[in-house]
């Protein structure tokens, strides 16, 4: 019935509901949002990790600090995994979680916005007074119409900030920041829109005004970079980490955080869940759990992987769990996502992800057939496997030593979405490691 509603239901009635409800959840709890500095954190990759990374940041100042992922939900001490299957909570949620953020003593909100929760109008009651660009990469096009409106929509986070008043903290005013990733092809459409202040980073352009990350290292072990004259040494795998990691200390900055309480909260974290993941139960081969559900994020995936290859931990064969989603996701990129896996894999295993309401074997024929075009052969080194997790063992019964096994599509998402509207319970990294530690205890024996 909703949705035939909804199909019915003329658009701009449909924008004022959204519009009407997203004010009055914010009304109905207290206008939470007020009362904290509230950043937003929008893109396409890596908005996740740079939430973790901007809180812990803000922590390292003795702050308490709030957020919302689609890892994991925090308020201040108390931190779980985000089982609600949404980037964005809906509005009387969200609301309602920044109320217990600022019962709980909590002077800053870090919420990852997504085009979706923007498209519904959930960031209308929420005061933001930073707003984060990290990057855009086709994505989501069939639910916007169009990159423009998928572009569009993650603008309004920032015209959204000049529309809200400015907040007073004692003697403080609180400024309306934008922060942009000066390298990202449309870094030039956030940085026209008006905001107090804009603030650029960069890993490439020493010419602007702005943060710039010098000296980019990156290895199987560690990241590293210079900022400030200083080397920020990372537990985290992969250059797009000091994407991510840049955001942060330029809000760290902003808010006064020592340069020294920033480099150290940022080498102290050792994995965001579900984001380039190392698993180890005690087997003599690598096991990774990745994110990794669209296109650019695929790739950057394999840049790392690569340098496993070439490195002392002498990774022999890559052997890789994927899929693709449903629910009026992309279709064109299933293809293109097996490619990728095809060309860089070893082995490859399509299974199911996310289904929805999508034929989830047609889902994994798409897969497959990109994986073949890059040159895989069906049940030599490609196989078809319905079931994730007899996908997941396959591949762990497939390696041996020194081979690396790369399960991505939900890193720690806690549920998976199929037909008729339900959530089954699901944790890649949960099955991943029952499987692993049988394995490991029939080998002892």
């Amino acid at each position: 019935m909703k949705a035939f509603l909804k199909k019915i239901t003329p658009t701009f009635l449909i924008d004022f509901y959204h519009k009407r409800l997203a004010v009055f959840a914010s009304f109905y709890h207290g206008s939470p949002s007020e009362e904290m500095i509230v950043i937003g954190v929008t893109g396409t990759n890596g908005k996740s990790t740079t939430v973790d990374l901007i809180t812990e940041v803000l922590e390292s100042n003795d702050a308490r600090v709030g957020s919302t992922s689609t890892v994991k939900f925090k308020v201040a001490d108390k931190v779980w995994l985000n089982d609600k299957k949404m980037t964005m909570l809906g509005r009387f949620q969200l609301q309602k979680l920044l109320k217990q953020m600022v019962k709980a003593g909590c002077k800053y909100a870090v919420i990852e916005v997504s085009s979706e929760g923007i498209k519904q109008f959930r960031h209308i009651g929420i005061n933001f007074d930073y707003a984060v660009f990290t990057n855009l990469t086709p994505e989501h096009l069939e639910s916007h119409g169009s990159f423009e409106n998928y572009q569009k929509a993650k603008g309004q986070l920032f015209k959204h900030l000049m529309k809200k008043s400015r907040k007073k903290f004692g003697n403080r005013e609180v400024k309306k920041i934008s922060i942009v990733n000066n390298d990202d092809q449309y870094a030039d459409f956030f940085k026209q829109i008006p905001t107090d202040k804009t603030l650029l980073f960069s890993a490439k352009d020493e010419r602007i005004n702005g943060l710039v990350a010098h000296d980019v290292s990156v290895t199987p072990d560690r990241t590293s970079f210079v900022v400030n004259d200083q080397q920020i040494n990372l537990k985290l795998l992969g250059e797009f980490n000091v994407y991510n990691c840049l955001p942060a200390v330029l809000i760290g900055m902003e808010e006064g955080v020592h340069f020294a309480d920033i480099k150290n909260s940022l080498e102290s974290i050792s994995v965001v869940e579900g984001r380039m993941e190392l698993i180890d139960q005690g087997q003599d081969f690598l096991v990774l759990v990745d994110y990794a559900p669209e296109i650019a994020s695929m790739e950057k995936l394999y840049e790392t992987i690569n340098l496993f290859k070439k490195s002392d931990w002498q990774v022999n064969k890559v052997i890789h769990v994927f899929g693709s989603c449903g629910g009026g996701r992309d279709k064109m990129r299933r293809p293109i996502l097996g490619q990728i896996v095809g060309e860089n894999a070893d082995i490859a295993i399509v299974t199911n992800e996310d289904p929805y309401d999508d034929d989830p074997i047609e889902i994994i024929h798409q897969v497959k057939a990109g994986a073949e075009k890059a040159g895989k052969i069906k049940n030599e080194n490609l196989f078809e496997i319905l079931n994730r997790k007899k996908a997941i063992q396959k591949a762990i019964d497939l390696a041996r030593k020194d081979d690396l096994v790369v399960v991505t599509g939900k890193g720690a998402e806690q549920a998976m979405a199929v037909a008729g509207g339900r959530y089954i319970k699901w944790d890649d990294r949960k099955v991943i490691r029952e499987i692993l530690n049988d394995k490991v205890s029939q080998n002892a024996v």
